[in-house]
């Protein structure tokens, strides 16, 4: 982290004085600085109290059988989530939407969201209930191991029942999430998933002891949260005048272009997940703990990519979409030059924190109650190679809505579907020597092979253009990195120093170490000449 979460904050309050030079209304510019500091400010909160429930996950479960069933448990409809969700869902729903309201009436705007959701339910009731009554074969695909441990599949089997239904709830949720977001309510979307954290905390203490099986207990809290996740989004939506009570009509233009866009779009924004599943299935071959491991791991690696990434890609979508439907591509080309240097000055020194501070973090985070040392040793491991492709995955995430609000998923998708091959060949060729590090870092690589793969589409194809100045812009970065890097890493010490201490010593240390690490890399980016200002749109040639 080493700082990630306060540049990201810093960026977020930035990001309207930017848009000040890229969109005409100045009063969308007022709105998206109170609504993009509320979602960094909500993301961080989120990803601290995900944090918080991961350590009650370590305390009560650790990482033995029961632990590797509930993940496998709850992995499965998470993947879907990311799918109907903010994934391939969202980013064909968002630019779509945002045409409506551009271009059509506010009925024919509400009939398009109506039909939606109504058509949205439908696909969703009809795969949930698959996924129930076909759960056995679905953990037997998804993680074949178990097959060899009866009462680890059966309990994984069980579980997955339980939590599948929450793909209904939270699909519809991320629906509620993209209207809001396009209306310029950020806000009330970006603090949603606090109620699937606290709600798994909650459940950790009471249906848990009550249940008598961790795995079923924080299973039944899944489900809760995906109620109270939709319940929350209600009255916001009512308060926009967009509340989609379910319709359904055979033919309408909007919906049928929705899910044109979203079944190319499943890969082009799912391959991180896909990834993720190809790499679960590899692992229940591995030591029992493996698929814990890798879980511990990448929540860590999402803690910035959530804080600065998510959060950016979040309010970037709709803008992009209006600047292509208005036929502003000079603009639209700016705005992304600008996304992108912000990328780099906060996701590198991200990466590099993680790394640096991946024994002390993992070992302040998890190491109690069932959790050993030797657990933390082996997921201190995978968030080395996690963090090591940090950038890539928040490059992925600005790139990739350069095609999205340009309504093309199918580029994305082609670009998805190539770096998945490439997660697929090096899992397979450093299991065996790396095991579960080889794991995650073959996901790693296939990050940077997609992002790479998109710049270099949206490059050929004219739609993004390169400002002046990238390359002083990333030796100073690159440079103040370095020494943070190096300062943290004679900071952090040995790890069996901080296996053997208690809890307050771990905290105040690993808090220091943090924040020293964000003061050097400030002081230093700030020596080589970077100031906020030269970060500002209108600095970089939109006036």
């Amino acid at each position: 982290m080493s700082g990630a979460g306060l540049l990201a904050l810093v960026g977020d309050s930035l990001i309207v004085a930017a848009f000040e030079g890229a969109i005409p209304h100045r009063n969308m510019s007022r709105k998206l600085l109170k609504s993009t500091g509320a979602v960094g400010g909500m993301t961080l909160v989120s990803r601290i109290t995900g944090l918080v429930r991961d350590v009650v996950f370590a305390y009560v479960m650790g990482s033995g059988l029961v632990a590797d069933a509930f993940f496998v448990a709850f992995r499965i409809p998470n993947f879907f989530r990311r799918i109907f969700g903010e994934g391939a869902f969202s980013q064909a729903f968002v630019p779509v939407f945002s045409e409506y309201r551009e271009r059509h009436s506010a009925d024919q705007t509400r009939a398009f969201t109506e039909h939606m959701a109504g058509w949205l339910g439908v696909v969703l009731l009809g795969l949930t209930a698959l996924g129930i009554l076909a759960a056995p074969a679905v953990v037997a695909v998804i993680a074949p191991g178990f097959l060899d441990d009866p009462e680890q599949f059966a309990l994984t089997v069980e579980s997955l029942r339980i939590t599948f239904p929450y793909l209904l709830f939270i699909s519809l949720v991320a629906m509620s999430a993209g209207i809001l977001n396009t209306c310029g309510h950020f806000a009330a979307p970006a603090a949603t998933p606090i109620l699937l954290n606290l709600s798994l905390i909650a459940a950790a203490f009471w249906f848990v002891p009550g249940l008598g099986n961790a795995a079923i207990g924080l299973s039944c809290g899944v489900l809760l949260a995906g109620v109270l996740q939709l319940g929350f989004q209600l009255p916001f939506l009512r308060r926009v005048g967009h509340v989609p009570y379910p319709k359904l009509r055979p033919r309408n233009e909007g919906v049928t272009r929705v899910f044109k866009l979203m079944l190319p779009a499943i890969f082009g924004v799912s391959v991180a997940q896909i990834n993720l599943l190809v790499n679960t299935l590899l692992a229940s071959f591995l030591v029992t703990g493996s698929i814990s491991w890798l879980y511990y791991s990448d929540r860590v690696m999402e803690f910035p990519l959530g804080v600065f990434g998510i959060a950016l890609a979040t309010v970037i979508l709709p803008a992009l979409s209006r600047l292509h439907a208005r036929g502003e591509q000079e603009p639209f080309s700016h705005l992304m030059d600008w996304s992108l240097r912000w990328v780099f000055l906060i996701g590198v020194p991200a990466s590099v924190g993680l790394i640096a501070l991946a024994g002390p973090m993992m070992t302040t985070l998890f190491q109690y109650g069932a959790t050993t040392p030797d657990d933390v040793r082996m997921m201190s491991k995978s968030l080395v190679a996690f963090a090591a492709g940090l950038l890539g995955f928040v490059l992925v995430k600005v790139l990739a809505p350069g095609f999205f609000a340009r309504q093309d998923t199918r580029t994305p998708m082609r670009i998805a579907v190539m770096a998945m091959g490439v997660n697929i060949v090096l899992s397979l060729l450093l299991i065996v020597p790396l095991a579960h590090v080889g794991l995650a870092l073959a996901i790693s690589v296939a990050a940077w092979v997609n992002a790479g793969l998109l710049y270099r589409k949206l490059w050929r194809q004219d739609i993004y253009r390169p400002l002046a100045g990238w390359g002083t812009h990333f030796g100073r970065v690159a440079a103040a990195s370095a020494v943070m890097g190096a300062v943290l890493w004679w900071g952090a010490g040995d790890l069996d120093a901080w296996i053997h201490t208690d809890l307050a010593t771990r905290v105040s240390r690993l808090a220091l170490w943090i924040a020293v690490g964000g003061l050097v890399y400030f002081v230093v980016i700030f020596g080589l000449g970077v100031r906020p200002r030269q970060l500002l749109l209108n600095k970089a040639g939109i006036d």
